[in-house]
């Protein structure tokens, strides 16, 4: 979750409260104080409320919900002045575009870093690292309309943001800082996106950088927001930061936007969308006996307008929601802003009508019976990821694809597309990572995998060291299996992971339950491990029964 730093002086003079008000107050909206300083304090929001990720949004829902300044703040958007061109190219490339002028903005150093880092904390909490949104925000005064959002081949140079001379796309995407965290996004186009004003001058290359030739300083009055991306999280992005700059002063102008087959829309949208939600839901769903006036009061301290009425014997609320809001997707979550609005200090406790007592869990003594013993055979616990990916779990062990794995639907990154079904990989991962550290190494893991759309609970452990060999983990599964007092019998081992002629598997009551043996040399390149590495991996779950 993204550490907003709110500045005191900030805070007071937009929201208008002392900030011992704010902080005595601030858990109730839902925000967390990790550190309060002499001059600003560090809070921590939920990823659902990305309108309080700037001292602007925390101010605004101070005023709300503390202050007398309560329910919708409309926001007047002025026509048009100027308008942006989409070409037909850049439709395949990043197709979505939203745009505003906010004017007369009051600007100092603080409120710079608070634009700054809204934005950089927006590519996380919507833009998934500027794939689905990413922002540019320009000083106006050196560029002149009309703009246009084109394509540009890879050649192409420009002066990116904090450097002085000319630099191609593509030697942007390998030199820049910025063009080499982000430049995967762009990875594969034979031409990248890129803005650009009448005279040719460059305001951004998105999603990776700016032209400096816009770059916001304290002078900065008149400011252009692009937001582009590939969904309509654009659209929320744009309306988040038009409403922090709204709160320095500014004045919204909308901005023109041509596509390709000459149709136009005009953004930012601001006013609010309309959600009607019955006393009924609120009750069932919130446990509370609440009154209508005590509803509508609700809502206005969380910066809705809401008015009631009472259709066929149902007293129906239409509420409005503010366009920055960009957790509102269903009634429920109106709800939950009612009950905050409430107050929890407020919603009567009771005495639960049901008495049970609980138990430990098998998988958890199973766990702790296990992890008992491998500790005292002097090796330590960890816990990998659960999500990893089928070069690690499959390319990198010189295993087939097993069918019957699950995989994620939509995958934020390459490393984790699937649920692991072994243990194992991820002990590697972790070797990989300690490459530096002093040997031996010996580490182990109880844990869960799925596979067939079922849980499984197993143990696996490792040991790298310049002498590791089979007589090693044999004695180590012997002595693992001995302290549960389970008898088992060794056969010949087929795994493609371990090294042949050095592998065996284990069999419980004439059923394969494990495998151990001396890593493959093959399986060690991969990991980039420079030692002899031994391992096992069972079915604790079947040994313990």
């Amino acid at each position: 979750m993204p550490l907003v730093t709110v500045n005191f002086k900030d805070l007071g003079q937009i929201s208008g409260l002392d900030k011992d008000i704010v902080l005595e107050n601030i858990s109730m909206i839902g925000a967390e104080i990790e550190r309060v300083g002499e001059d600003s304090v560090d809070l921590e929001f939920f990823p659902n409320r990305p309108d309080l990720y700037s001292v602007e949004g925390v101010a605004r829902a101070s005023r709300t919900f503390i202050g007398n300044k309560r329910g919708l703040l409309r926001y007047e958007v002025e026509k048009p002045e100027f308008h942006i061109k989409l070409s037909e190219e850049v439709k395949s490339v990043r197709p979505i575009l939203g745009c505003a002028v906010v004017k007369d903005v009051k600007l100092d150093e603080n409120a710079i870093v608070s634009l700054m880092d809204l934005q950089e904390d927006l590519h996380w909490a919507l833009g998934r690292g500027r794939k689905k949104v990413s922002i540019g925000v320009h000083d106006i005064r050196n560029i002149y309309p009309p703009f246009s959002y084109e394509t540009e081949n890879p050649d192409f140079e420009f002066i990116p943001l904090d450097y002085t001379e000319k630099m191609s796309m593509k030697k942007i995407l390998e030199e820049h800082p910025k063009g080499i965290k982000f430049a995967e996004i762009v990875s594969g186009m034979d031409r990248y996106p890129i803005i650009k004003d009448s005279k040719g001058n460059v305001l951004s290359f998105p999603p990776i950088i700016n032209g400096t030739l816009t770059t916001v300083t304290e002078n900065t009055k008149d400011i252009f927001i692009d937001v582009t991306g590939t969904s309509k999280e654009v659209y929320l992005a744009l309306n988040i930061v038009v409403a922090a700059l709204y709160e320095r002063g500014g004045k919204i102008t909308g901005v023109e936007i041509i596509n390709p087959d000459n149709t136009k829309i005009i953004t930012p949208d601001m006013r609010a969308t309309q959600r009607t939600v019955t006393l009924k839901e609120i009750k069932d769903l919130s446990g509370i006996e609440i009154t209508e006036e005590e509803v509508i009061e609700s809502l206005n301290k969380m910066g809705y307008d809401a008015s009631c009425e009472n259709l066929n014997n149902e007293i129906i609320f239409n509420v409005l929601v503010p366009a920055y809001r960009a957790d509102i997707i269903h009634n429920a979550d109106i709800i939950e802003d009612i009950v905050i609005g409430y107050g929890y200090r407020n919603v009567k406790t009771l005495k639960s009508k049901a008495y049970t007592v609980g138990k430990e869990h098998k998988h958890s003594k199973n766990r702790q019976i296990a992890c008992e013993i491998m500790v005292g055979l002097g090796f330590n616990q960890v816990m990998p990821f659960t999500l990893t990916n089928e070069k690690i779990h499959f390319e990198n062990m010189q295993k087939e694809v097993e069918p019957g794995i699950t995989y994620v639907k939509h995958p934020i990154t390459r490393e984790q597309t699937m649920v692991r079904s072994d243990l194992l990989p991820g002990l590697l991962e972790i070797l990989a990572l300690n490459r530096h550290r002093e040997l031996p190494q010996k580490i182990f893991e109880v844990g869960d995998v799925v596979k067939n759309k079922k849980n499984k609970q197993k143990i696996a452990a490792v040991s790298i060291h310049h002498f590791a060999n089979f007589t090693e983990i044999s004695e180590l599964v012997d002595a693992f299996l001995r302290e549960l007092s389970v008898d088992y019998e060794l056969e010949k081992s087929k795994n493609p992971s371990y090294l042949k002629g050095r592998r065996a598997d284990i069999i419980i009551n004439g059923k394969k339950r494990g495998t151990f043996g001396e890593l493959d040399p093959a399986v060690i390149t991969a990991f980039e491990l420079g030692h002899a590495v031994i391992g096992f991996e069972a079915d604790l779950e079947e040994i313990m029964k």
